[in-house]
């Protein structure tokens, strides 16, 4: 069930990333001969217009087949230019270009102020908000392979009290640097009480283990101070915050990783690919609605950075090429750029495959 869940999801964020791609084409004049979910085998072919629009076989992907985009403009009839991708302002390419991420951006910060309306587990401070309900501790996230998971712990258990040797904290103290001093300066094992979905509470014990990256002891949660419910005009404003903050942090989180990888320091158990993100489906599936709404927002931005990476066969990439050409004022040869894709779609799948294959690891 899970491993269908991710696929309708998958499915879901590449049809909004091309439906942008698609759309800004459209408006600007420029023909689109096929928009494709999944890749080839075909499935089902529809012909409507000047666009081909197939369903195919294998789900982990999709494309907008844009007239002029990878072509030779030099074998170009007169008469197709004022169709053809090549042909426009570098504006309105730019613009073609980034539709995409902007679509996943979009639909990010739409399913977080959905959330928000439902009610979203955050651990920011709303208390300055006009009718806010519904406030309490929860987990928010809880780390694969660390001390919380290993005991049953999982994302969306209401902590009612955490006690150490040393000191005890209740509902109402459960504030996230609290929850870090006492984790941090136990001697030994801290016992957590939770509650899971309105079921009896439970009562666990749970090892930290020191993290010389955090430099502190942890035991593997995230923690949000609050379910927060806001009415529609807060909760699209608030979703415009959080979806900025997450993206701000995941752009920090991805180049922090680049640069380890470029350095040869790079820990690829930081990193999940489609076997290690079907693990997180299913978790944030069990436990509840609003969390796998929240997982599939993150993923949305994670792709929207992704992609943005000036690298080969990526949108980044080819808006690399784009500024290069107005700088120079003339087309890079297009049998470099079809090489260049080529070798880079080649490297990310490359890449793919080593981080399936470290997240198969894992699971073995």
């Amino acid at each position: 069930m899970s491993i269908i869940i991710f696929i309708i999801i998958l499915a879901i964020l590449i049809f909004v990333h091309e439906l942008g791609h698609f759309l800004v084409a459209k408006k600007a004049g420029i023909r689109v001969d096929e928009f494709g979910l999944g890749f080839p085998p075909r499935l089902f072919t529809k012909k409507w217009g000047e666009t081909t629009y197939t369903l195919n076989a294998i789900p982990f992907g999709g494309y907008v087949k844009i007239f002029g985009e990878d072509s030779n403009i030099e074998q170009i009839n007169e008469t197709e230019r004022s169709k053809n991708f090549q042909y426009k302002p570098k504006w309105v390419q730019a613009s073609v270009l980034v539709a995409g991420v902007t679509f996943n951006l979009i639909f990010a910060w739409l399913l977080i102020s959905i959330g928000f309306m439902i009610g979203m587990p955050s651990a920011f401070d709303y208390s300055n908000l006009d009718n806010k309900n519904n406030l309490e501790s929860v987990y928010i996230g809880v780390l694969q392979d660390s001390p919380a998971q290993k005991v049953g712990l999982m994302s969306g258990d209401k902590i009612i009290s955490l006690s150490s040797d040393r000191q005890s904290l209740k509902t109402d103290e459960l504030i996230p640097e609290k929850i870090r001093e006492l984790i941090d300066e136990s001697q030994g094992e801290v016992e957590v009480i939770y509650e899971r979905q309105n079921n009896s509470p439970v009562t666990v014990s749970v090892k930290p283990e020191y993290d010389s990256e955090l430099e502190r002891k942890t035991i593997g949660i995230m923690i949000g101070s609050q379910i927060v419910k806001l009415p529609i005009h807060w909760a699209l404003i608030e979703g415009v915050h959080t979806t900025w903050l997450l993206t701000k942090e995941t752009t920090i989180g991805l180049t922090g990783f680049l640069w380890k990888t470029i350095t040869f320091r790079s820990n690829f158990s930081e990193v999940a690919g489609p076997v290690g993100i079907a693990g997180m489906v299913s978790q944030a599936n069990n436990s509840g609605f609003i969390y796998l709404l929240f997982l599939v927002a993150l993923i949305s931005i994670n792709l929207t950075i992704i992609n943005l990476l000036p690298f080969p066969a990526l949108d980044g990439g080819r808006l690399l090429f784009v500024a290069i050409e107005t700088i120079i004022r003339r087309p890079i040869n297009p049998v470099f750029v079809r090489w260049a894709n080529g070798v880079g779609f080649a490297l990310l799948i490359l890449l793919m495959i080593i981080i399936t294959g470290h997240d198969i690891f894992k699971l073995i």
